[in-house]
């Protein structure tokens, strides 16, 4: 099997009364539930946004500069992201799909090796 990021960026997300967010979080979690009942889910979180970052990193020097919460600079910033292993893309694409139309905003997929695959390559 193989391990997918799908994510969403907070950018993406147009601005939402309190009850279109509770609306889509009913949404958004039945097709998460249905994840773990097919074994497919490996993490997930929803609630991400510029206020959840705590710092950002840059090397300096040779030395790593920690400076307090995402620059200013930055127009982007994750909002939510699962992680899924399944056997191929076409499934992490029904999923992503799934969630795109539950929450009604893009989804972002990302394949990567996963923990076993990783190793092999040592």
């Amino acid at each position: 099997m193989t391990e997918y990021l799908i994510a969403f960026n907070d950018e993406w997300v147009p601005e939402h009364t309190p009850e279109q967010i509770q609306a889509k979080s009913v949404t958004s979690r039945a097709v998460i539930a249905e994840m773990k009942e097919q074994d497919v889910l490996l993490f997930s979180n929803g609630a991400l946004d510029r206020s959840t970052a705590i710092c950002s990193v840059e090397l300096v020097d040779g030395k790593p500069l920690f400076s307090d919460g995402p620059y200013v600079e930055t127009k982007e910033h994750l909002g939510g992201f699962c992680v899924i292993d399944v056997p191929d893309d076409e499934t992490a694409r029904y999923w992503a799909g799934r969630l795109a139309v539950a929450l009604d905003w893009p989804q972002e997929i990302h394949r990567f090796r996963g923990p076993g695959e990783a190793r092999a390559v040592r």
